[in-house]
């Protein structure tokens, strides 16, 4: 599900689900996987940040002018 997602869908998603469990009325398996997914969510966003500041500090470290090249994640 958060595969297809865009960062700003999925932040928003992310932040629905910690103000479900904020409420905390919230039984506790339905809670359980609230966390999950939000946990899901979370990382999902914290990855396509991770590329991100990769990406700017490739862009900003490039010795000709700014250029931009594949990022090489593996």
């Amino acid at each position: 599900m958060t595969e297809e997602l865009s960062f700003e869908d999925a932040l928003a998603a992310l932040e629905a689900k910690v103000e479900e469990l904020s409420r905390g009325d919230v039984p506790l398996d339905k809670a359980l996987a609230t966390f999950e997914e939000g946990l899901a969510l979370y990382r999902k966003c914290h990855g396509m940040l991770a590329k991100a500041e990769q990406r700017v500090t490739k862009l900003v470290a490039a010795t000709d002018g700014l250029k931009e090249e594949p990022l090489n994640l593996e």
